[in-house]
């Protein structure tokens, strides 16, 4: 019997590999770019330096906004994850049509363009006192990360029975323990993936940024644009690098939890 691949499967496979080749091709130019000796943006020419990084280093303005950015990601996943969880378990607790249309609601963010949330922030902000602040931004941040939080915690739900809490009430927990120690646990995947994206979106977050804040909260996207509008400074791509490094490392702490909540479940 004959168990070589067949034509369009190896069509496949080429057509996997071709869209593995697109998405990774600006990483291919941007770590070369990196290590250029030159003062603007252009390939080695058979001579490497970390000139560009030293320059990331030793820049005060390049290190502020990267401090900016880890105060606005990091608490805007924390309101995200606060909300969105809040919201996939009550949704997942009533399972209803009124719990569907709130999941759909929830995904507005998703759906309306960035434009338009970063003209409604502004009037709003700007009536609050919140323009150019770090809870105005985390604020608005969060509202575009919520509903990742929600997908990814309802379909850790998706397969736990209702009738997991009464066991555990019948069994003599309160209703905040039956919540604690079930009901948490098993959304706590959904938890972590929805974290990594909020995260992940807030510190990329541009458009939004660029309207409700200047000079007060000055965001590693915002510096990094307003460099581009400057002049083409190859400490752009030196930043792009290690954003890239940080986002597999992070990616692969991801798995590695996965890897290890899925180990101890079948334990």
């Amino acid at each position: 019997m004959d168990l070589a691949p067949s034509k369009p499967f190896r069509l496949t496979v080429f057509g996997a590999w071709l869209a593995i080749l697109f998405l990774t091709l600006p990483f291919v130019v941007v770590f070369p770019v990196s290590l250029t000796p030159q003062r603007y943006l252009s390939l080695p020419d058979g001579e490497f330096s970390l000139r560009h990084y030293q320059t990331l280093l030793q820049d005060p303005s390049w290190m502020l906004s990267i401090r900016d950015s880890l105060i606005v990601a990091t608490g805007s996943t924390i309101v995200a994850i606060v909300l969105g969880t809040m919201t996939a378990l009550a949704c997942w607790r009533i399972s209803s049509r009124a719990s569907e249309l709130v999941r759909m609601a929830m995904l507005a963010p998703m759906i309306v363009p960035s434009i338009v949330h970063a003209l409604g922030f502004y009037q709003i902000w700007a009536q609050l006192g919140l323009l150019d602040t770090y809870t105005g931004l985390i604020l608005a941040h969060a509202m575009k990360g919520t509903p990742y939080v929600v997908i990814s915690v309802s379909a850790a739900l998706a397969n736990v029975d209702l009738r997991l809490e009464q066991a555990a009430r019948n069994l003599g927990a309160t209703a905040l323990q039956a919540l604690w120690k079930v009901i948490i646990p098993a959304a706590r995947p959904g938890m972590a993936a929805g974290s990594v994206f909020a995260f992940a979106l807030s510190w990329d977050e541009l458009v939004v940024t660029l309207f409700l804040s200047s000079r007060g909260v000055y965001t590693l996207p915002r510096k990094i644009w307003d460099g581009i509008q400057d002049n083409i400074n190859p400490a752009i791509a030196a930043v792009a690098s290690l954003l890239i490094v940080l986002t597999v490392v992070a990616m692969v702490v991801r798995l590695l939890l996965a890897r290890r909540q899925a180990r101890l479940a079948a334990d």
